[in-house]
């Protein structure tokens, strides 16, 4: 079967490269964390490098009748620095192809040298043959969570005062405040990140019925979290989730992201994926493997 590489296109290959991940979407590699909804989240972010998005590489298999289908893909998720190589199982030969590409066209510069970072998971032995093969060193690792939804929720009561509403009663000038201090920023947010934030919950597979805020008893937002679900391999993947400084040590982050979980059990979710942080395994997150960057200052 004819093997054809070319650049990605991002206004007609994106829902394309959606379906390829969620396609070939596996629980125990987890694609280098290269989830679908993880790649739709970071594309609409307002900090995306859009300019550069020609630098990603598809690898399309000639089908019968002279169509196509994707069949590997080598990427960034938010900028170029560092890649994600992935293929369907069938086409893992290709990955030094991958890797190929990735060092002439993701690679930035330091001191004069091309340098490269690659995620996988510390599952992916093939991958960590391949880097370690290249001259690529392990610098950085962290756990990848998830919460089974077979187990007990933590249920927790709400403050006196705050109340709960879903992503399609927002007001997104404060939800950007609170997303902006949620994150530690103490200046008044860009007025941008308002735009940012009404783009992100309105992506193709967006639904802003999973987005849960908490409401201070003065009607601040205190609390907030995007929530996604993929309906065909059965999880939810929170993006994001943030406190507002003064409303911390509340319980109002897991109050928040256990109703979201409720929301996506009922689509068909069977668990969730969180974040590194001890709050999750707190509140019954498992630590299922090791996301890694495996970089190279050598190219």
């Amino acid at each position: 079967m004819k093997i054809i590489q070319r650049r990605y296109d991002i206004l007609s290959d994106f829902h394309a490269v959606f379906d390829f991940l969620t396609a070939t979407y596996d629980f125990e590699t987890l694609n280098s964390y290269l989830l679908p909804h993880y790649w739709e989240y970071a594309q609409y972010l307002q900090w995306f490098d859009y300019i550069r998005a020609h630098r990603m590489g598809l690898w399309e298999a000639e089908t019968a009748g002279s169509g196509r289908k994707i069949v590997a893909i080598s990427a960034y998720e938010m900028e170029i620095g560092k890649a994600h190589l992935h293929t369907a199982p069938e086409y893992r030969h290709l990955l030094p192809e991958l890797l190929d590409w990735a060092e002439r066209e993701l690679a930035t510069e330091k001191d004069g040298k091309k340098l490269l970072g690659v995620w996988i998971t510390n599952k992916e032995t093939t991958k960590q043959d391949l880097l370690n093969s290249r001259g690529y060193r392990l610098v950085y690792e962290e756990p990848v969570k998830i919460f089974r939804y077979e187990n007990a929720f933590v249920e927790r009561k709400l403050p006196d005062g705050f109340n709960l509403i879903s992503g399609l009663d927002v007001d997104f000038s404060k939800l950007a405040e609170c997303y902006w201090r949620g994150f530690d920023h103490d200046e008044i947010p860009p007025e941008v990140n308002i735009d940012g934030n009404v783009k992100i919950m309105n992506t193709p597979h967006a639904n802003p019925a999973l987005a849960t805020i908490v409401v201070a008893p003065n009607g601040e937002y205190a609390c907030a979290l995007g929530m996604w679900v993929d309906e065909v391999n059965k999880y939810a993947y929170l993006e994001p989730l943030a406190t507002v400084p003064k409303y911390r040590r509340l319980g109002l982050a897991t109050i928040a992201l256990t109703e979201a979980m409720k929301k996506t059990k009922a689509y068909g979710a069977e668990y969730c994926f969180g974040g590194g942080r001890e709050f999750y395994t707190d509140i019954g997150f498992e630590t299922i493997c090791n996301r890694e960057i495996w970089e190279n200052e050598e190219l």
